[in-house]
């Protein structure tokens, strides 16, 4: 049974009735919309039924889309959306206001995302395993208290307070910044380790006695830096959606608990967001939801992922949209941080 030009028209009305009324649709809506007879759609839907793209909850109830037609109207029966200026400014709104420090801007992200989408928002990074040293900081805080700030060619920024024996002065901090950066600049961040932290002290000669807390902070910073980081927000908003039940709502919720879990699910390898419908996700916990994900690159290179979790019958085009423009702008902005000097 062939996919006809009406059959699309039809199946495309139904999907966009049903995503923004969240009503089974009936053949008077869609005659009305397409300029045929009601007995016709009732044909129409009853094959699309047989060709698993419609399924009728009820018998004497209008049709909603299967998780196969709501593949179909992604794959082929969706236009690009462009988003307005409006929404552009709204997303726009949290990435600047946090544009200065990574794990903010990731979580800001994730905030705007999820406020947008009425869904829930993921975001991550990559880790900064296949990461350098872009350059180490360090911040006076205390008479013998200071903090290193290790930034990594990722675009990641951590942080770590130390503590000293002895008192600290700026002349002090500007041995410790020159020492390190001559040091470290460039090296892998899987590279320091114990080993490599006792060697490289062992290097420092008589500065190693400067050196021994703040060579701790490093390999700190370093680890935290080398672990993959999940953003996850807007949880609650499922509670406004008929289409989970209580039961299934927490299912979910636990299971956005496990990031070991949540990373396979971001991977992707267009350039364009992708989209998991349903069963595609082979998760059971999440068989009733869909998830759009777009990568997003940091100097050329890819860094993280951009998602949005919501229920099959999401507003796939504006998602897409809104996901891949809010993934291309954290990209831009993380870029200009880590390589703009």
């Amino acid at each position: 049974m062939q996919l006809t030009d009406r059959k699309r028209k039809i199946l495309s009305c139904i999907v966009s009735e049903f995503v923004s009324g969240g009503e089974p649709v009936g053949s008077k809506v869609i005659a009305e919309e397409i300029g045929v007879s009601s007995a016709t759609v009732r044909n129409e839907m009853a094959e699309l039924i047989e060709m698993g793209l419609l399924s009728q909850p009820h018998t004497s109830a209008g049709r909603i889309p299967s998780q196969t037609g709501y593949r179909e109207y992604v794959n082929h029966l969706t236009e690009p959306y462009v988003l307005s200026e409006k929404d552009k400014k709204f997303l726009d709104s949290a990435l600047l206001n946090e544009a200065y420090d990574m794990e903010r801007l990731l979580k800001g992200a994730a905030r705007v995302l999820s406020v947008f989408s009425k869904s829930i928002s993921i975001v991550s990074t990559s880790g900064g395993r296949s990461a350098k040293i872009r350059a180490v900081q360090f911040v006076q805080i205390a008479r013998r208290s200071a903090m290193l700030i290790l930034m990594s060619s990722a675009g990641t920024v951590k942080s770590e307070i130390f503590h000293c024996d002895f008192d600290l002065t700026a002349d002090i901090t500007r041995v410790l910044f020159r020492a390190f950066n001559e040091k470290l600049s460039g090296v892998p961040i899987i590279s320091i380790t114990m080993p490599f932290i006792q060697t490289l002290a062992a290097s420092m000669k008589e500065l190693s006695i400067l050196t021994g807390a703040a060579m701790v902070a490093l390999l700190n910073a370093a680890q935290k830096t080398a672990k993959a980081e999940i953003f996850v927000d807007g949880q609650m908003n499922l509670l406004f959606y008929p289409d989970f039940e209580q039961g299934e709502i927490r299912v979910i919720v636990d299971y956005l608990q496990h990031e070991e879990k949540l990373a396979p699910l971001l991977q992707n390898e267009s350039e364009r967001a992708s989209v998991s419908i349903g069963h595609e996700l082979q998760q059971s916990a999440l068989t009733e939801t869909s998830l759009v994900v777009s990568r997003y690159a940091v100097g050329g290179h890819d860094t993280g992922a951009i998602a949005v979790l919501g229920p099959l019958r999401m507003n796939y085009p504006k998602l897409i949209a809104a996901v891949e423009y809010t993934s291309a702008q954290v990209g831009e902005i993380l870029t200009m941080l880590t390589y703009t000097e």
